[in-house]
């Protein structure tokens, strides 16, 4: 039994009462955020440059740090200028760049290990971003991963998880924490701001957390979906569901002991019309091999969620390879059942897959499994309404912004559900900008979507989705926090204000976003055309879009009815906005519009050159010398 001093308890509590006056009232109670949803001075001290920290070792994944820094009180109260929410790739450019230009940054992953759907789902299959020309838009900090990825230095999982590592050296950052409580005030014009949000650590220790802003980086929107938002109609509009549906899932394969050598040798030695027989068209290089989507629907999977369509697949040398093209359906990415029952769906195909390579594919008959990813490649979640959301009409238009965060491109490519396991592919943009905008939640002062949570239609979602687009809009975003902290918000930004900012961003970090053009591919469409392809009404890849006549000149002696003489001849008819099961109408056949990830050797109608990106690369002959993917989803 432990016993208690009592001639101590008199000058024990002196003593506290010492340290009580020591300490400001501010740190006993914090002030309340001002009215505008800004915090006040004492919330947000001045930042001051961090000092450097030694590179975490390379395939080490980060483990939970501290910095003083960080931590605001003696009560255990934490401070940054900027919290972001997960530990995907694209939202942690936005970390990087805002912690380099001075600012307090916090990472909480609510996922159980760092690194997300790259680390942990083994998304190593990058799709590189191009205009109708073939010239890649990757910019910034991205450029370098793909630059790696296109000569071979960065394909392994080892190799993805030290770029990783160097992306967060610095940054305090922790796994597995559950979010709570979510503080609010009321700002300025109707709007909200967050001031604080309490969490609990994996090992259950409970914490609060104040900021300037907010970052979701989940593929789950773990931060949205807690705030009074909207959610924007999904792909079940498309397609007449009555129940929401997502993208599905990707289960990455790793294989090892593949002779390469032997499969592309052989592959390329045979004839067109021998490999459309055997393998349905494709095409394989020293890389990668895409489509073969015929091998692929010989193989007849064991259970009606889960589909093989067209490969891509990347060669990461040593005789080991990486496969983007086993789909699972009906995921819901923020239901961890949901999400292990599709793993374990996934992992059981696997094995049979590989024996169905093995017997036809060449240098495939010693293929061995090479691990299974314990966790998915989620395409999509819940889109919420933005400040102002994405639409196909701006894609395809080629529609540039004051506010442009990101160039972008990529084909429109909606990747299958169990209502339209080929997916779709609805167009493809030049290139068009994103707006900052696009990245605000709407009624909110300081929450930023990052990745997948970006502001698009579900059709625009498509595109934008990308991981270059997304990647390179945090990245200027965090730049930007950096360049505005304690003198403006993004919300009060101007067109003057942004203008400077983009010469910033050229200038010192080499990310050109004013001056470029886009291809715009609906000149003379109507309004009317235009919303019904912004609702999918109109399909651009199979839509015959006819301009008017143009009216002749008037006649100095009109008729007494000239309407009837100068109206142009009438256009035909639209087609109809699709019947409440609009599959028969939507779902092409592999031969009419296959969907970026699917055999590269199919005709996709293309209204402008092969020249893409890693789900379905450009394989045309400059798009593939540098051994680029030239896909499009690999993403």
């Amino acid at each position: 039994m432990r016993f208690v001093n009592k001639r101590l308890l008199v000058p024990a509590a002196a003593l506290l009462l010492l340290a009580g006056a020591a300490i400001p009232a501010s740190k006993l109670w914090p002030h309340d955020h001002a009215a505008n949803g800004r915090p006040t001075p004492s919330q947000t001290p001045v930042p001051t440059q961090a000092a450097a920290t030694p590179a975490i070792p390379p395939a080490a994944v980060p483990q939970a740090q501290t910095d003083a820094s960080v931590i605001a009180d003696v009560y255990g109260r934490e401070q940054a200028d900027v919290v972001v929410f997960g530990s995907e790739l694209e939202g942690l450019y936005l970390a990087r760049a805002a912690a380099d230009e001075g600012l307090k940054v916090r990472i909480l992953d609510p996922r159980a290990a760092f690194g997300g759907q790259v680390l942990q789902g083994q998304m190593l299959f990058l799709d590189e971003t191009r205009d109708e020309k073939g010239k890649s838009l990757v910019q910034g900090r991205a450029k370098e991963l793909f630059d790696g990825f296109k000569s071979g230095k960065i394909r392994k999982l080892s190799e993805f998880t030290a770029y990783m590592n160097k992306l967060v050296a610095g940054i305090p950052l922790e796994s597995g924490i559950q979010i709570g409580e979510i503080h609010t005030t009321d700002a300025a014009a109707g709007r909200r701001a967050i001031t604080s949000v309490t969490y609990t650590t994996a090992d259950g220790q409970h914490k609060q957390i104040d900021a300037a802003y907010w970052v979701d980086n989940t593929d789950f929107a773990a931060l949205l979906s807690r705030l009074k938002t909207t959610r924007l109609p999904g792909l079940e509009k498309l397609y007449g569901q009555k129940q929401i549906e997502y993208m599905g899932a990707g289960m990455m394969m790793a294989f090892k002991n593949v002779d390469w050598t032997s499969f592309n040798h052989t592959f390329n030695s045979m004839s067109s019309e021998e490999r459309k027989t055997r393998f349905g068209g494709g095409y394989v290089n020293e890389s990668f091999a895409i489509g073969l989507s015929g091998m692929t629907q010989a193989y007849k999977p064991t259970n009606d969620r889960v589909f093989l369509r067209g490969l891509n697949a990347v060669y990461q040398k040593d005789g080991q390879v990486l496969i983007n093209a086993l789909l699972v359906y009906t995921v819901d990415p923020s239901d961890d059942k949901s999400v292990a029952e599709a793993v374990e769906l996934g992992q059981r195909e696997t094995p049979l897959i590989l024996e169905h390579f093995r017997k036809t594919l060449p240098g495939w008959a010693h293929a061995e499994l090479n691990g299974l990813p314990a966790y998915l490649y989620i395409r999509e979640y819940n889109h919420y309404e933005m400040d102002y959301d994405l639409q196909m009409s701006d894609l395809l238009s080629g529609k540039m912004n004051w506010d442009d965060v990101s160039i972008a491109g990529y084909p429109v490519d909606l990747q299958g559900t169990s209502a339209n396991k080929w997916g779709i592919e609805m167009g493809r943009p030049d290139k068009y900008g994103m707006p900052l905008r696009s990245f605000l939640l709407k009624d909110y002062d300081n929450v930023i979507a990052a990745g997948k949570n970006v502001g698009a239609s579900a059709i625009a979602f498509g595109s934008a989705r990308i991981q270059p687009n997304t990647s390179l809009a945090a990245e200027s975003i965090g730049v930007i926090l950096g360049r505005i902290h304690g003198t403006q918000t993004l919300r009060n930004l101007q067109p003057q204000d942004m203008h400077a900012l983009h010469e910033y961003l050229a200038a010192h970090d080499h990310i050109q976003l004013e001056g470029i053009h886009g291809t715009n591919k609906l000149a003379g469409w109507s309004a009317d055309e235009i919303g019904k392809l912004d609702d999918g009404a109109i399909i651009y890849t199979t839509y015959k879009h006819h301009s008017p006549a143009p009216l002749p000149t008037s006649s100095p002696t009109p008729s007494p009815t000239p309407q009837r003489t100068l109206s142009p001849k009438p256009s035909p008819p639209l087609s109809p906005k699709p019947s409440p099961t609009p599959q028969p109408t939507l779902s092409p056949t592999p031969v009419l519009t296959p969907t970026p990830e699917q055999d590269q050797s199919v005709s996709k109608q293309q209204e402008q050159p092969a020249a893409q990106s890693p789900e379905t690369p450009a394989h045309d002959a400059a798009a593939t010398a540098d051994g680029a993917a030239a896909t499009p989803d690999a993403q």
